[in-house]
């Protein structure tokens, strides 16, 4: 069955890695479904009974999103909060148990910044546990995140296409 990609990106337009990586999982449409959420939104509202039945077409969920504020954009947020109900994503009728979930994510900063004793103190394992712990509060099966880090400073086409490789190994792994 496919994957479904969420992605959430208030500037995808601007975008090097995260724009590369949508370029790159379109090209397997029989295996991608890529769902882009400022796409999705109309007049600031998500039809919610229809992204849930989006969500329930596949097996498999990632979520797309470059690191905003030590989390995920806004937009991202307000999906997860409108669309992950009770009685659909947990609870009576758990409609996420088991489903495979997993995090593409870009960084800003260099990987040595997120460690214990680097600028910002946290790993981005750290700073992305509250949505493993969501996951796991829906019985989700969380697989963890393939992470690009310094796509702000350090995304040259290069490291860009050596990325593209690892991203779907990664997808496709889990």
């Amino acid at each position: 069955m496919k994957t479904l990609i969420v992605v959430a990106h208030p500037n995808l337009n601007d975008s090097k890695v995260n724009a590369s990586w949508l370029k790159e999982l379109t090209k397997y449409p029989e295996e991608f479904y890529v769902h882009n959420l400022y796409d999705a939104e109309e007049q600031g509202e998500f039809n919610i009974l229809e992204e849930q039945k989006l969500v329930e077409k596949y097996d498999k969920l990632i979520l797309q999103f470059p690191i905003y504020w030590f989390n995920c954009p806004p937009l991202m947020k307000k999906w997860l909060d409108e669309v992950f109900l009770a009685g659909w994503a947990y609870g009576d009728n758990n409609r996420m148990k088991n489903r495979v979930v997993g995090l593409i994510i870009t960084a800003g900063i260099k990987e040595n910044s997120y460690e214990r004793f680097g600028k910002y103190k946290y790993t981005l394992q750290e700073i992305l546990l509250p949505f493993q712990v969501t996951f796991n509060y829906m019985e989700a099966n969380y697989k963890g995140f393939y992470a690009f880090y310094g796509a702000e400073h350090e995304s040259t086409d290069s490291r860009i296409k050596n990325s593209l490789p690892e991203m779907l190994k990664f997808i496709r792994k889990i």
